[in-house]
């Protein structure tokens, strides 16, 4: 191997474990644009996609210890820690937050209070069913259509086969449709 061939990534997450600083710049100088473009597709702000990505590698590195290769690549156990936290900061970002009474009482009655406590309970519900499904499934459904990730680009970002992303997504959808229709029953 010639000096200048850079360290494959499971040598730098060895490196990373033994808390070599180092592995940590080769890993974000290999995966940093990737993970911000994760993070930017998922939150939409720059800001937060840099602190996303910021806190995913300060992450990594202290958990470079728990990383299993058996388990997937390196690539793909950095990506998900983005993905992890950019949905995190998402879910916090879109939170219930009451309004106080003194809005609530200025506001108009809205005619179709029935609809929308119904389509309220609906989207509770199909929350609910996705996750209740297993992590794998339930990322690949989360991506494919809040992300807008297509099958390819799916494969491509988790480090798997095309046909696994196809199974988990046509596994995960029936297993909801399945928990949905016993909600209705």
């Amino acid at each position: 191997m010639a000096a200048d061939t850079p360290p494959a990534d499971d040598v730098l997450m060895a490196a990373l474990a033994a808390r070599d600083l180092s592995a940590l710049a080769a890993l974000y100088d290999r995966y940093g644009r990737l993970a911000y473009a994760l993070a930017y597709r998922i939150l939409g702000e720059s800001e937060a996609a840099e602190d996303v990505v910021h806190d995913a590698y300060i992450s990594a590195w202290r958990g470079a210890a728990t990383y299993r290769r058996e388990r997937g690549n390196p690539r793909g156990w950095l990506l998900s820690i983005v993905h992890h936290r950019a949905v995190d900061v998402l879910r916090r970002k879109t939170a219930f937050r009451p309004a106080p009474l003194e809005v609530a009482e200025r506001r108009a009655a809205d005619e179709d209070t029935a609809l929308m406590a119904e389509k309220n309970v609906e989207q509770q519900t199909v929350r609910l069913a996705l996750q209740a499904l297993p992590d794998a499934q339930r990322r690949t459904i989360e991506l494919a259509y809040f992300g807008g990730y297509t099958h390819v680009e799916l494969a491509a970002l988790m480090g798997v086969p095309l046909g696994t992303v196809k199974g988990r997504m046509r596994i995960g959808l029936q297993k909801m449709r399945r928990a949905l229709e016993g909600t209705r029953a």
